[in-house]
């Protein structure tokens, strides 16, 4: 087993909190973790991780064909999450590397309540009243007048794990009025979960709130831009827990300037990770974490055990479990 070399890849928790699962990775082979920039070059990457023929990887840095290209052997990209739109599996296959996602199911409820939280944080402004009582303010309380989300009318957009979480948690936990787009969803899976399936239009102009919880891709790239906030309902408010892009952050801003939407809910951003001068935190209505909602102490484990089981798995010759695509060629 010694001639395994694993790097960890700017994951921030993966071995800090359960140092057993990191243990038991060094008992496979030698770990080294690495921190780079979120943009580095495919090239410059390959290079850095030479010799190196598995990967624990996080959100960034991006595995293109250009590092495939320059890369030398490397088995197994394991991701300690459940997306991988960072990593090109075609140029994966084509390099015999096999890619492993986290099942969505280990992330579902984290992520949903997540969701959830920050858009009850946003609307019960949570954190300015919070920092007024600390700032020995409390009797500013009448400035902090929020909106509740019992009986609201919900756009929930992509319906998958976590979405569905979220129809059911607003439906069934605050009596809302759910509307659900998902192009990819039966109008009676969406409907089993509690919501009624519209197409975007509708869902966009009847929403008091809307929730993001669709996986990226090319056709949904900056979907809620300029011509989709103008069919919002003015003072509409935004939670977005799965990715950045899905927004078009310079459109949002703008409607966040103009008042047209009340107050933005977001754990993720194109461009991580986020800075202290990033145009969302000028306003008060915004609630931003650092892309913590599969941050929970249960999520957390099983995404490392799942990520430590995945390289056992390899090892010994097993395909992992919920591998994106197979191997071009037989596992060694």
């Amino acid at each position: 087993m010694g001639k395994y070399k694993i790097a960890i890849v700017n994951s921030s928790s993966f071995g800090k909190i359960f140092h057993d699962q990191l243990e038991q990775l060094e008992k496979i082979g030698d770990v080294r973790s690495f921190t780079v920039d979120g943009e580095i070059g495919g090239r410059e990457l390959a290079e850095l991780l030479q010799g190196y023929n598995i990967i624990i990887a996080s959100v960034t840095p991006f595995f293109t064909q250009e590092f495939f290209n320059h890369k030398d052997e490397l088995i197994l990209i394991t991701r300690h999450g459940i997306g991988y739109n960072n990593i090109d599996i075609e140029a994966a296959r084509k390099h015999d590397t096999l890619v492993s996602i986290i099942p969505a199911l280990v992330e579902r409820d984290a992520v949903a309540e997540n969701n959830v939280t920050n858009l009850l944080a946003l609307l019960r402004k949570t954190v300015e009243a919070n920092q007024s009582v600390k700032n020995d303010k409390w009797e500013d309380r009448a400035n902090f007048v929020g909106r509740t989300l019992f009986n609201k009318t919900v756009g929930v957009i992509g319906v998958g794990n976590t979405g569905s979480c979220v129809v059911e948690i607003l439906r069934n936990g605050f009596r809302c009025n759910v509307l659900a787009y998902d192009p990819y969803k039966s109008a009676l899976h969406i409907e089993s979960h509690g919501a009624k399936k519209v197409d975007l239009p509708q869902l966009l102009k009847e929403a008091d709130i809307i929730c993001l919880s669709a996986s990226l891709n090319e056709e949904n790239y900056h979907m809620i831009s300029t011509e989709e906030i103008a069919q919002m309902k003015d003072n509409v408010y935004l939670s977005n827990s799965a990715r950045g892009a899905l927004l078009d952050e310079e459109a949002i801003v703008t409607a966040l300037k103009s008042g047209k939407i009340a107050g933005l809910a977001t754990d993720v951003l194109e461009e991580e990770p986020g800075r202290k001068d990033h145009p969302y935190l000028a306003f008060s209505n915004v609630v931003m974490t650092p892309h913590t909602s599969a941050y929970t102490m249960e999520c957390l484990q099983e995404m490392g055990a799942k990520c430590l089981r995945d390289v056992e798995d390899v090892v010994v010759g097993k395909v992992p479990e919920r591998s994106v695509q197979a191997k071009s060629t037989h596992v060694r």
